[in-house]
């Protein structure tokens, strides 16, 4: 029987298919007697009939006999009720767990007397967890098994290979028989995905949900039909997301095999962490000799604890160890530790230029959710390291040009409702050049916020102006000591060991504006502990000055008052509507402050010869310690301020929407500060600071300072009470200043939506960080900078960063017979370009203007090969010199595959 349908007796069709549906389900169907087949266009996905069916089935299949108590009888009669189901369909032992959904854009077969439903052209069909689309599909009712397959055109071309999916196995094939009952099956000619790896496999057997055997396989991690590499084996095992096993394989370059192969192979499939030996890499260095470097181990020990061990070997009997375990508590902290031991040897003895060098470095990080104690924070960074350590790291050639180290280990404490804040914290610096160390610990700091007695929690009527009086106090202890590392001993910790004090207790009034101005007096006063004083004398025989510390215990105090009255001025010049600048705006913020301030720390300064002529310098006695001095005498007078900010707006005459005006800002900021002492003798104008940033055109950031001493100077550098425009116009005597420029230019990414791609994953990574163990972190940052090239991005096909940065300072000189001046201008650079879609090449270096001489200059060449990528690297300018050229596959799970040649060189 025929059935010719159309679209619009969709839902009578729909009805018809399941009444054959269950016809079929019913063994002692009549019809299945008779040689009947059904044939029936199919134009659109039939969703009812599956729903309705399964609706029949909960209708059909329950033969219920209930008894229910009728509440209405009176107690003492029968009020039972039975209810039984009237419509009981057996249902076939070979009948379906589940509901089928089908659609084909041909049309579909019903084959009543041997089960079996055909799908024609486009054949989709969700059974449970299983989706298949095909060519040409069929279900056998009776077996549950589901073959699929192809059509072929007129010209014999493949058309609709079969899809099958199943939880997150996806796979390709040219033939797909299934049993939904035992989840086993054979595929012939099919492709599948396996983490990053493609496999093609001539035949494929699945034995479980998870595991399937293949035959004469072909597997690489290069996505086109005809991949430019790949690995061949006769037999595979995959096990989904664990791993595959296979048997002899052999490597092929563009179908070529290569002349080598292995006897088995373990291939990891597995996502996240799993523990594993890690693979070396050979190396070459003049100095170390031959090399294997990265060899280690890394260990999985539970969810939170894993630890990596990883170790460099030469051939002159150097050897680097390194020891990285870490530890993470979900939604509580995560930490870790990573300590490495160098012995370096240059090489071998015998030889002039034999060195041994053993050195070390350890470092430690550790976070707190700011969860899981509200109220309360922890952390730690802790890096130090021995002062030659930075020098004999080949794979870095940026280390060596870092000088200093420092470390914090912090605590601190809100409590909740009350304003005092309490932070207790150990510092570490260090400087490799001098071999200088300091350590503070601990740094205790206690802060009362400022808090207003006189205010009252809820009044009525104006607000009087002592509610605004407010008092605070700010608290800092701290103990520190300094020795050298090459020269450590516990008497060096007793000598230089010293500790201080200060407390702070200001008082604040918060006047209301009096018209556009904002008045804001304060008082505060101050006072410091120390645990020595620091006494210079002239020693008449030397010939030099002499120091003296004295132990004990000393108090110093400062007290000022003052008044501070600051408004502001706004300045418009408009432009007229067609022109492309609308408008200029000028913000200008002048501060005057009234001040006095009484000499209380006068007592401790003194004047001493420094020099041989009898030249004297005043000095105070806390020089050098850690809050440092009160500066002597008295103050009253008045202090000036000015800032000013130019904006301006522009209109973009090809947007007439809300965008068409843009703020653009000229300059954020511009002023200068001084101030002028009326209780003074001499020297009563301060020095002039002046100030400066701007970014302009968001792409030029500009930053500038400079110091004015309106003040001459004689013939050794020292000030003279008298003013510089006395003689010459000019406005004070440059004594320092700094300047920074940078700006960063890139070309429009060729694929904007790649571009946001990687910016996604960007973020994704960086929010995901904190879950990385310490040595994830430490390798992949280093690797990043020691190989550029690795990482270049072609999307974007240009980019060029400059900056360039000057200062200069006046300092004391040693035998205090004047001041030298420190002058420092270098530039730095970093930029690449596209060759062509496949070839890129980069710079970055450092420029030392005063000494005409490049610092630091490194460079890279990069050639995309698709699945594939080659990277030179070259450092020829540097404390460390080096060349490396690496060729290996992108993919993570063949990152270990590579060939590298790399040579490095010491000294300059």
């Amino acid at each position: 029987m025929i059935i010719n349908c159309k679209s619009t007796y969709k839902y009578l069709l729909s009805g018809i298919s399941l009444v054959i549906l269950l016809v079929m389900m019913q063994q002692s169907s009549n019809a299945a007697e008779k040689n009947h087949k059904f044939y029936i266009s199919l134009t659109q996905k039939d969703t009812a009939a599956p729903a309705l069916a399964n609706k029949i089935r909960r209708d059909t299949t329950i033969k219920d006999t209930t008894v229910k108590k009728d509440t209405l009888n009176p107690a003492g009669k029968d009020s039972t009720i039975k209810v039984i189901d009237t419509f009981d369909v057996k249902l076939s032992k070979d009948s379906l767990e589940g509901p089928i959904e089908y659609s084909a854009t041909d049309s579909m077969v019903l084959d009543i007397p041997g089960k079996k439903l055909y799908l024609y052209n486009e054949a989709t069909i969700k059974y449970k967890d299983i989706d298949l689309k095909a060519g040409k599909a069929e279900l056998d009712q009776q077996s549950q098994v589901l073959t699929a397959t192809f059509l072929k055109d007129t010209s014999g071309k493949k058309l609709g290979r079969p899809v099958f999916v199943q939880g997150e196995n996806n796979l390709t094939s040219d033939t797909i028989i299934y049993n939904s009952k035992t989840q086993k099956g054979l595929t012939i000619g099919s492709n599948s995905v396996q983490g990053e790896l493609y496999v093609h496999s001539e035949k494929s057997k699945k034995v479980s949900k998870d595991v399937f055997y293949a035959k004469n396989n072909v597997f690489t991690t290069c996505n086109y039909d005809e991949p430019h590499f790949a690995f061949r084996a006769k037999k595979v095992k995959f096990i989904s997301k664990k791993l595959a096993v296979s048997g002899f394989t052999r490597p092929e370059f563009e179908g070529v095999p290569l002349p080598i192969g292995l006897p088995w192979g373990i291939y990891p499939l597995t996502q996240g962490r799993h523990s594993g030996l890690l693979p070396p890499q050979f190396t070459v260095n003049e100095q170390f000799g031959l090399g294997l470097e990265g060899l280690g181990y890394y260990k999985v020990l539970n969810d939170n604890v894993d630890f990596t061990v990883r170790s460099d070997i030469y051939s002159y009997g150097g050897w680097r160890l390194y020891l990285t375990p870490s530890y993470r508590k979900r939604y509580r902290y995560n930490g870790g530790i990573n300590l490495n031991i160098v012995n370096t040897k240059i090489a071998f003895k015998g030889d002039p230029d034999y060195t041994n060098q053993k050195n070390f470095s350890f470092s430690w990080f550790h976070n707190v959710d700011s969860k899981a104690r509200p109220g309360t924070t922890f952390s730690a960074n802790v890096n130090f390291a021995t002062s030659k350590y930075n020098q004999y790291i080949a794979s870095n050639p940026f280390q060596a040009f870092n000088n200093s180290m420092n470390s914090s280990i912090s605590y601190s404490k809100r409590w909740e409702g009350k304003p005092f804040f309490l932070t207790v914290t150990a510092n570490h610096s260090q400087n490799t050049n001098t071999k200088l160390v300091s350590v503070s610990l601990p740094d205790i700091g206690f802060t009362m916020s400022t808090i207003y007695p006189f205010q009252p929690k809820e009044y009525a009527g104006a607000k009087k102006w002592y509610y605004s009086l407010g008092f605070g106090y700010n608290g800092s202890f701290r103990s520190q000591v300094n020795f050298y590392d090459t020269a450590f001993s516990m008497r060096q910790l007793i000598d230089t060991f010293q500790w201080g004090a200060s407390h702070q207790f200001p008082i604040q009034l918060s006047l209301p504006p009096v018209g556009p101005f904002q008045i804001s007096p304060s008082v505060s006063f101050e006072q410091k502990w120390y645990a020595q004083q620091f006494i210079r004398n002239w020693n008449a025989v030397t010939g030099k000055v002499d120091t003296t510390i004295n132990k004990g215990f000393y108090t110093s105090e400062q007290m000022s008052f003052g008044i501070g009255i600051s408004t502001a001025m706004f300045g418009k010049k408009q432009f007229g509507k067609n022109s492309k600048i609308q408008a200029i705006r000028h913000v200008i913020r002048p501060t005057i402050g009234l001040s006095y301030k009484p000499d209380l720390a006068g007592k401790d300064w003194y004047q001493t010869k420094v020099t041989k002529t009898g030249e004297a310098f005043r000095f105070s006695k806390y020089d050098g310690s850690i809050f440092g001095s009160y500066s002597e005498g008295k103050f009253g007078g008045v202090s000036f301020g000015l800032d000013n900010n130019l904006e301006m707006k522009v209109k973009n005459k090809k947007d007439t929407g809300d965008n068409a005006v843009k703020k653009v800002s000229l300059i954020d900021g511009f002023g200068f500060t001084t101030g002028y002492n009326l209780m003074a003798d001499s020297f009563q104008l301060s020095t002039f600071s002046l100030y400066a940033r701007s970014n302009l055109f968001q792409k030029i950031n500009i930053t500038a300072g400079a110091t004015l001493d309106p003040y001459e100077q004689d013939s050794t550098g020292r000030r003279i009470n008298k003013y510089v425009w006395k003689d010459k116009p000019s406005i004070g005597r440059f004594i320092g200043g700094n300047i920074a420029v940078s700006t960063s230019f890139k070309s429009k990414a060729k694929d904007a939506n790649k571009e946001k791609q990687n910016q996604e994953a960007t973020k994704q990574f960086n929010d995901t960080r904190g879950a990385q163990s310490l040595d994830e972190q430490y390798r992949e940052l280093e690797m990043v900078r020691s190989n550029p090239a690795e990482f270049a991005d072609f999307n974007i096909p240009w980019s060029l960063n400059l900056s360039y940065s000057l200062s200069l300072s006046r300092t004391f000189k040693s035998d205090y017979s004047g001041y030298t001046t420190n002058l420092n201008q270098s530039m730095t650079f970093n930029g690449d370009f596209n060759l062509t879609t496949k070839w890129k090449v980069g710079l970055n270096g450092v420029y030392d203007i005063l000494g005409s001489k490049m610092q630091f200059l490194t460079g890279f060449i990069s050639r995309d090969l698709h699945c594939w990528q080659m990277s030179i690297n070259v450092t020829p300018i540097g404390y460390n010199r080096s060349f490396s050229i690496t060729i290996n596959p992108k993919s993570g799970i063949l990152r270990d595959l590579r060939i590298n040649r790399s040579r490095y060189f010491y000294g300059q």
